[in-house]
């Protein structure tokens, strides 16, 4: 199957919450080896102002990943995930993702171009947290904007 053009322009909505919890945020960043007392210590953030423990500016990726899924997912795409490359991937933070926050993602698909047998794929996800009790439909507001990734794959054609 081949990618569908017409993925260009299309939106995955929010779906469920993702709960920012301080072990999480302390794995990742043993994980990513970030070594900054306020990924560890409730003191050490909240001495810079934070009310709780700050995440690795990459921690955005887990959530922009959960949304990713939905269009590796939707069988419209032509996605075969084992001939995915991954190509780029930029974050632009809005504030800070610190323990207590409960996040959703939307995914924008912003660009379907093809190359050779494959096609690039670049991806946005607009990430926000929920206060509304985990409502995602944006209502009047209840999300606040947190990190906007940008990505970008490389769907290999056969025999590529």
């Amino acid at each position: 199957m081949t990618i569908n053009p017409d993925l260009q322009g299309r939106s995955y909505p929010a779906a469920e919450v993702y709960d920012v919890g301080r072990e999480k945020i302390r794995e990742f960043a043993r994980a990513v080896k970030a070594t900054h007392p306020a990924h560890f210590d409730v003191e050490a953030a909240k001495a810079l102002g934070h009310r709780d423990l700050v995440a690795p500016p990459t921690f955005a990726i887990i959530i922009a990943q959960r949304a990713d899924a939905q269009l590796i997912e939707d069988p419209e795409a032509g996605i075969d995930f084992s001939r995915v490359v991954h190509a780029d991937q930029r974050f632009t933070h809005h504030r800070p993702i610190i323990a207590g926050d409960r996040l959703v993602a939307e995914l924008h698909v912003d660009g379907v171009r093809a190359m050779g047998g494959g096609a690039m794929i670049t991806t946005r996800s607009e990430i926000f947290a929920v206060s509304d009790g985990g409502n995602s439909d944006g209502g009047s507001d209840g999300r606040e904007p947190v990190t906007t990734t940008t990505s970008s794959i490389l769907v290999r054609g056969e025999g590529q």
